[in-house]
């Protein structure tokens, strides 16, 4: 644990990539084989259940430090984040412990299986046998909330270094259902065979966001089709068997079982990428993809009112051979052929072409995106390789402008980490009849300069305290970006906004000016 928490202290501490991926090579090197494959697995997100409640872990540290429960809550917003509340107020150990990385892993697991009595007792003696830095790091383990602000692509270079891999052929190794306690070292990494699990997909090709069309040169050197509003999904076909994964390499062959039936219309060797989409003579709206969304198993009546198809953009790999480095045109050709004689029943659909003589006639295209249930237009250089990761140059997406309301904010939060002595999260409300109603919240978008001036507003004018939220008088005014709004029964305002953001404080717009819940109603109508 001492040498998994000197890594941790090296990589908060610095901003240089090159320092963090120095670091993270020494670890590979020289930790012990069940330390690496951890370090390996939190890194990349693979990270242990919760343990036990938060609330119980604050109970705990306040008793274990011999101080009011009141004071740890009042101490807790300010430094920002559980576990380091909990490793700055705990006494120092009684005793010192040189348990690697693994033993700890090993102990939640053990904790686990306990009645609380006893995980009480195993979560003390922990904490009085670590120090300050191994504490922090033991609780956020035991909180199921371990993140770490290094890039798994980051952790990759490292353990190239460290090993003397190609680093393409590391990331094809650690995509897939992997777990520490499924695997080893010597299997997952050493193993020289990185397509032995039948599996596994492919490292996903992502796009950057294009603000201006005109500096791409001409549109035929580019291949264009719709940004759908589904999920991203490449489906592995090999073996006999299916397997579909998410871009978060998120196992999702379960929650879409239909896809199933494309083992008997492709031949083994096939990974395509595209987007699964809820479809019905053509795509539905994202809203009705979401109740199949976070379902292991999906019941059959679920399956009738939501049925899926994947749109297909991309072929990866053809006849079991790995096509990615030809050119996409290539690709696109050999996926039209694939799909050409598929029956009207098979759920999968080829992505089709947008044209337009310029970036011009695209735009209105583009502008049109909402009345095809889709977001924007995908722009792909025809000449361009299948690539890993966010590359910039040769896949852009051209996104539809958001939708924008105007709003007052009612309700502040302070956030938490960094920025846990600021208010940023902030709940918005629209003009109803005489009143007010809320109608989402939002936490992004703005300056750290403008969280400064509206913590500052925020402190100097609350109305009311409900625990950390601190209600204020409807002054301020928002105008607030998302990218999709749905009926929402739970909601008081009947309605629910997908990836709300502040995109401007509007110092010019008066209270009297704002939306109204009304005109809420009548963007569902449009455009739900």
């Amino acid at each position: 644990m001492k040498d998994f928490a000197r890594l941790f202290t090296t990589l908060d501490q610095t901003t240089r990539t090159t320092v963090k991926v120095a670091a993270m090579a020494t670890f590979f090197e020289t930790a012990q084989d069940a330390d690496k494959l951890w370090c390996v697995a939190l890194f990349s997100g693979r990270r242990p259940r919760r343990v036990i409640t938060t609330t119980r872990l604050r109970e705990w540290a306040a008793e274990q430090a011999g101080i009011p429960l009141w004071l740890f809550e009042e101490s807790y917003p300010v430094v920002g984040d559980l576990a380091e509340t909990i490793a700055l107020v705990l006494p120092p150990p009684a005793s010192e412990s040189d348990w690697p990385l693994h033993h700890w892993i090993g102990e939640l697991q053990r904790l686990s299986k306990l009645d609380e009595a006893a995980q009480k007792a195993g979560i003390l003696a922990a904490w009085d046998s670590l120090d300050r830095t191994e504490r922090f790091l033991f609780t956020k383990l035991l909180t199921g909330g371990f993140r770490i602000g290094v890039s798994q692509k980051l952790m990759t270079r490292a353990l190239a270094q460290a090993t003397g891999q190609d680093e393409a052929d590391l990331t094809h190794k650690l995509m897939g259902a992997w777990t520490p306690e499924t695997t080893t070292w010597a299997a997952l990494i050493e193993a020289h065979d990185p397509g032995a699990d039948l599996s596994r997909p492919y490292p996903f090709y992502l796009a950057y966001q294009l603000e201006d069309a005109d500096t791409l040169g001409a549109p035929a050197d580019w291949l264009i089709d719709r940004k759908w509003d589904g999920i991203r999904g490449q489906l592995v076909l090999r073996g006999g068997t299916h397997h579909l994964w998410s871009r978060g390499e998120e196992l999702m062959t379960d929650r879409f079982p239909e896809l199933g039936q494309l083992v008997d219309y492709l031949p083994p060797g096939t990974v395509i990428d595209g987007e699964v989409l809820a479809w019905r003579d053509g795509p539905l709206p994202f809203n009705a993809l979401q109740k199949r969304i976070g379902r292991k198993s999906v019941p059959k009546k679920l399956l009738a009112q939501v049925p899926v198809v994947l749109m297909a953009y991309d072929l990866l790999e053809q006849d079991g051979a790995d096509i990615r480095d030809r050119p996409l045109d290539q690709r696109r050709a050999a996926l039209e052929a694939l799909t050409a004689d598929l029956p009207g029943a098979a759920p999968l659909r080829l992505s089709p072409e947008v044209t337009g003589e310029s970036w011009e006639a695209l735009a209105a295209v583009r502008a049109d995106s909402r009345a095809h249930n889709a977001e924007g237009l995908m722009l792909k250089r025809r000449d361009s390789p299948y690539l890993s990761g966010r590359k910039k140059g040769d896949w852009w997406k051209w996104k539809v402008d958001p939708l924008t309301v105007d709003a007052v904010m009612i309700y502040a939060q302070s956030g938490s980490g960094r920025r846990a002595n600021l208010f940023t999260d902030f709940t918005f409300a629209v003009r109803d009849g005489e009143g007010f109603t809320p109608f989402t919240k939002a936490y992004s978008g703005l300056t750290d300069a403008e969280f400064r001036e509206i913590t500052q507003w925020v402190r100097r004018n609350t109305l009311q305290r409900f625990g950390p939220v601190r209600q204020v008088p409807p002054v301020l005014v928002f105008e607030i970006a998302f990218e999709g709004i749905q009926e929402s029964p739970r909601h008081k305002s009947g309605i629910a906004l997908r990836f709300p953001r502040m995109a401007r404080w509007r110092h010019d717009k008066p209270l009297a000016e704002i939306n109204t819940l009304a005109d809420l109603h009548a963007m569902l109508e449009r455009y739900g």
